[in-house]
């Protein structure tokens, strides 16, 4: 259990790791509250913003300057007219310990990155069978059906018995960090060998998780090409949504890239940098967390990760003990938020509507919730939450990383609220 003193202490080097990128520094003290905390520190990651503009005054769409030098903390940046040939250095967001190597390319978004990968696919396959787990990520089942035509989507079922088992039409597994929890486990049980192509969404997953780890092991076990796609402004900002960025991560290191007969996903890479250019979805070099990448920025990411999953495997437990009946899902893969379903069937506008009042009324009484459509934050964000696969609609709660008993009052008065207006 992590006291509210400690849990203060541990956000003052948060907001000191931050203030450490900032030229003209803020004079900080330790705060007192977790709305200290919060305003704290997306002022200091504004003020980041702005003096980034500042300073790389130079660094403009159109490359007009030969003299400019564009960075961000440890990243650096090269590029002509309109970013279309981006070029980034500096560290991975990543960690990979398998004597695998990567190629990064940047985007604008996690969307931008997911979309750039399937659409350039069609330069490489005609056909192509996407399998999806329960629980993936309904934008990108949205996208699927409604912008990329040479994919047939295959939504997957438990148990997956032979569902990977190869076919007629290339076959290609799309991993998500939110899907649910039994979803994911039992791919990872099955044999991979029929498989095409995994693209592996680790958005909900830190950086350094150990699933993104066993996915590589798994990928490189039946060696099937792994692509990573991310946004990175959910769990790699301290909770700050530093700037919109995401990327797509090719990972070299498979004993089969290209099987006898099988498709030649080699070009994908070449064919996701076209496709990024030609859609206009290269990321912006001021998007990229300038106190990213140092030992001290791993240490505290992987403390707040940790203190989110504690805090949320103990609201799973909770919440199926106090709200049998109205809990959604409280399983999924990443442990990052819980769904609460009503009594009556609800729509988005109803789910929206119960988010609102629910995270009102909740901060009227002092409690750290917000309505706010993301997640990783230092608050409690309620939201609308949209199952694609059983086109069902709940509401979305956000595991914040606050201490132990705070939270724990949080959630107990989360489930009040719940049972009196959903009962």
């Amino acid at each position: 259990m992590e006291t509210i003193r400690a849990y203060l202490e541990r956000k003052y080097e948060e907001l000191g790791l931050l203030n450490d990128c900032l030229r003209s520094r803020l004079d900080l003290a330790c705060p007192r509250s977790v709305d200290e905390v919060v305003r704290s520190k997306f002022q200091i990651t504004a003020a980041l913003r702005a003096e980034h503009e500042l300073h790389e005054w130079k660094a403009t769409e159109t490359a007009w300057s030969h003299t400019a030098a564009p960075a961000s903390g440890p990243f650096e940046f090269s590029y002509d007219y309109q970013r279309a040939d981006l070029t980034v250095r500096g560290p991975s967001f990543y960690e990979f310990d398998c004597g695998c190597t990567s190629t990064a390319i940047y985007t604008a978004s996690g969307m931008a990155a997911i979309s750039a990968v399937l659409l350039a696919s069609a330069q490489i396959v005609e056909k192509a069978d996407v399998l999806v787990l329960p629980g993936s990520y309904g934008e990108t089942l949205e996208l699927i059906r409604g912008f990329v035509p040479h994919m047939r989507l295959e939504a997957l079922k438990l148990p997956l018995g032979d569902a990977f088992a190869p076919a007629n039409s290339p076959r290609i597994l799309l991993l998500d960090s939110c899907s649910f929890a039994g979803a994911f486990e039992a791919a990872l049980r099955c044999d991979g060998s029929g498989l095409d192509l995994l693209v592996f969404d680790t958005t909900c997953f830190a950086g350094r998780s150990g699933r993104i780890r066993r996915v590589l092991r798994w990928a490189r076990r039946y060696g099937v090409p792994l692509v990573l796609v991310r946004s990175h402004n959910k769990l790699d900002s301290l909770g700050a949504e530093y700037g919109r960025l995401g990327s797509v991560v090719f990972v070299q290191g498979n004993e089969h890239q290209q099987r006898a007969g099988g498709v030649e996903w080699a070009r994908l890479a070449s064919e996701t940098r076209n496709a990024v250019r030609l859609l206009g979805g290269a990321a912006l070099p001021a998007h990229f967390p300038p106190f990213a990448g140092s030992a001290a920025y791993w240490a505290l990411t992987q403390r707040r990760v940790a203190a989110i999953l504690r805090n949320g495997r103990s609201t799973a437990r909770y919440f199926a003990a106090k709200l049998p009946a109205l809990s959604a899902e409280l399983h999924f893969t990443h442990g990052l938020y819980v769904t609460l379903r009503g009594k009556r069937a609800l729509d988005e506008a109803a789910a929206r509507q119960a988010a609102e009042e629910m995270s009102s009324e909740l901060r009227r009484k002092g409690f750290p919730i917000r309505h706010a459509g993301s997640f990783g934050f230092d608050f409690a964000a309620t939201e609308w939450f949209h199952d694609a696969t059983t086109d069902q609609y709940s509401v979305r709660v956000a595991v914040p990383d606050l201490p132990t008993e705070l939270w724990n009052d949080l959630a107990a008065a989360i489930a009040r609220w719940w049972t009196a207006h959903q009962a």
